[in-house]
């Protein structure tokens, strides 16, 4: 799996002009699910996602993880994200998951999240989505579960 997190102080996604999922302080994350990915490959990246240190201290350093701050998670799916851009100019998608592996494991990334005490909103899987935030800092991850 792979994630692009985005430190926000509000972010949400709108499908056909009207809001399904908004967040106030916490991360957005742009989910992309590979093809070889199981519940293992979830499971990881919502520990490491809700434990993750990025969040700034009252020193300002990024010494608070998402629990510590209480914040919550909007995540929207984007297999985009697995784009090849190797050779040519279309982007090949091949490593990306089928939609019904992908729509599985996404469900499933964001049970494992909740269950971690964590409020989620999310997209769409499959819808043409708009996303607005407010990135903070701005502070931008990828964490690719493949990639250690």
């Amino acid at each position: 799996m792979r994630a692009v997190l985005q430190v926000v102080s509000q972010a949400s996604v709108r499908v056909d002009h009207q809001t399904i999922g908004a967040i106030k302080h916490g991360l957005l994350v742009l989910l992309g699910v590979g093809e070889t990915d199981s519940e293992k490959e979830a499971d990881s990246l919502a520990a490491k996602i809700s434990t993750l240190r990025i969040f700034p201290d009252h020193n300002g350093q990024m010494n608070k993880s998402l629990q510590d701050v209480g914040g919550e998670v909007l995540v929207v799916s984007q297999f985009t994200l697995y784009a090849d851009c190797r050779k040519g100019r279309r982007p090949s998608y091949n490593q990306a998951a089928p939609p019904d592996l992908a729509k599985r494991l996404y469900l499933y990334f964001i049970e494992q999240v909740k269950a971690l005490g964590i409020t989620v909103s999310c997209g769409q899987f499959q819808a043409m989505m708009n996303v607005s935030l407010i990135n903070q800092g701005p502070i931008t991850i990828i964490l690719d579960t493949n990639r250690g």
